[in-house]
């Protein structure tokens, strides 16, 4: 096969009778020549929409088959797909289409949120449904006599993500065909991924743990992907058995759920061929539960949405994974630096540093953000960690004010906002507290200058935010912390109240 070079090939053999993506909402086994089929018809449909090579097109649909196609045929035609995750409220919505500027939004079932946010923005929404032959449909495309000519470049973009960042308007991250293939490929040769593997999805396709991770990583190497609309406990031993899956990827709050329910929900002992689990830190007590019950080696992997999801990753047996560690570089090299830029030997803590072919090439529209994350060619991820003696790395903290709820990083600074909306707040600083289920919880503290409760300032959050932002827990003080340029300090507020969680 010739070299790979854009998601236009990404799949491993486009005229396979093997099955490809498997889904129960519609009933559908996508073989991997109907896949390819789908997303060639769908692809020329876009081209002829009158837009122009690497212009967006913001995606705000469920987990399922229309997602994987859509954005396979987005990529193909020469457009960039922005993945919006669908739980977003009216006003974050907005947010993200300010920002994006796409030229269309793709929906599925209809989602009041999106048309609000639309509406106001001369932006066209385009319905895609899913037939119960399985074939996908997109309506309300345009038609035009201009049409994108030639196929896609490896440098070209082709997927818009956003990471959080320390105000309310998260960084967008523009990644290239070759940036995501790159990736897509290196996971799946560190897991000796083959067409005999069944990759499990229950990981968003809006971020990159779900999208790269778990379902490119998978349809590169011949696999199959089973898609559920979400992820339910309840139902994930029922689908691991049916389509008989060998692996999934998690992050570590659905990993102890299933454990906490393993028992009764008759989950198996063996069958598996390795649990991966990336996003958040899972504790080395849990692992160790897990391949105890379910009686698979659990990989733990590192990944950054400015380096196309996984950066690091422990390996397969006969290969040490060691408890406590992200293992080493996968496809791209990781150093140590203090602070000065001055990188560091084995055994030192410092910052962990990423480059490599996977690595972003800035943030989009945003040269002051690039210039400051970037050293020396190298990717500052504000992460704090250090390298072993056989280059393992163990991560012992975050440098950046993100909230890790479970493996959603979440700025706080957009949940100050929403508190600061509300006319009897004054103050307010949002911060992570540690959390036995989901690594952290949100908590905030607040100064009013009217009459509230916590109840109600929860109740005004959900109308604003989603509700894996909302604050768990609101505490009314009587003053915030700030430094002397009048920054909020934010840690002293979790070591304050992290003993009352």
């Amino acid at each position: 096969m010739t070299q790979r070079t854009t998601l236009a090939q990404l799949l491993a053999d486009p005229q396979s009778a093997a099955p490809a993506v498997i889904t129960e909402s519609p009933p559908v086994v996508l073989t991997y020549r109907a896949l390819a089929e789908q997303i060639e018809r769908l692809a020329e449909q876009l081209r002829s929409a009158g837009f122009r090579p690497g212009d967006c097109v913001a995606m705000v649909l469920p987990n399922g088959l229309e997602f994987l196609v859509l954005f396979l045929a987005l990529a193909q035609a020469g457009l960039i797909a922005a993945p919006l995750n669908p739980a977003y409220k009216t006003d974050e919505l907005r947010i993200f289409f300010e920002d994006i500027q796409p030229r269309a939004i793709i929906m599925g079932s209809s989602n009041a949120a999106v048309i609000e946010a639309a509406a106001g923005l001369s932006l066209p929404i385009w319905p895609s449904n899913v037939e119960s032959s399985g074939a996908v449909r997109l309506t309300g495309v345009p038609q035009s006599s201009r049409s994108i000519p030639g196929s896609p470049s490896a440098d070209d973009f082709a997927l818009l993500l956003h990471t959080s960042g320390t105000t309310s308007r998260p960084k967008g991250v523009p990644l290239t065909h070759m940036n995501v293939l790159r990736s897509a490929l290196n996971i799946a040769s560190h897991y000796a991924l083959t067409a005999a593997d069944r990759s499990l999805v229950v990981m968003p396709l809006f971020h990159g743990h779900g999208l790269i991770g778990a379902a490119l990583a998978t349809l590169a190497s011949g696999g199959a992907v089973i898609v559920p609309p979400r992820f339910s406990a309840s139902q994930f031993w029922g689908l691991f058995r049916k389509y008989g899956a060998s692996w999934y990827s998690a992050v570590p709050t659905i990993h102890e759920i299933l454990l906490q329910r393993a028992d009764t929900d008759g989950a198996p002992d063996h069958g598996a061929r390795f649990i991966r689990s990336c996003s958040a830190a899972l504790a080395p007590a849990v692992l160790a539960n897990l391949e105890k019950r379910f009686g698979a080696p659990v990989l733990e992997a590192y990944g950054l949405t400015e380096a196309a999801h996984q950066v690091a990753s422990n390996p397969l047996p006969p290969r040490p994974h060691k408890p406590g560690t992200v293992g080493f570089g996968t496809g791209v090299e990781l150093a140590i630096i203090d602070q000065t830029g001055r990188h560091l030997p084995p055994n030192h803590p410092g910052e962990v540093v990423v480059r490599g072919p996977d690595v972003m090439g800035g943030y989009r529209n945003d040269p002051q953000a690039t210039a400051a994350v970037f050293m020396d060619g190298w990717l500052r991820t504000e992460d704090a960690g250090v390298l072993d003696d056989d280059g393992y790395l163990a991560l012992t903290g975050r440098i950046k004010e993100l909230i890790n709820r479970g493996g959603e990083k979440i700025a706080p600074a957009e949940i100050d906002d929403a508190l600061l909306e509300h006319p009897a707040v004054a103050e307010a600083a949002a911060f992570g507290v540690p959390d036995a289920k989901y690594g952290e919880e949100v908590w905030a503290a607040v100064v009013l200058k009217g009459d509230a409760d916590a109840e109600q300032l929860q109740a005004f959050c959900r109308t604003r935010l989603a509700d894996f932002k909302v604050p768990k827990v609101i505490r009314i003080v009587s003053a915030l912390p700030n430094n002397e340029t009048g920054k909020i300090e934010r840690r002293f507020l979790t070591a304050l109240f992290a003993p009352q969680s």
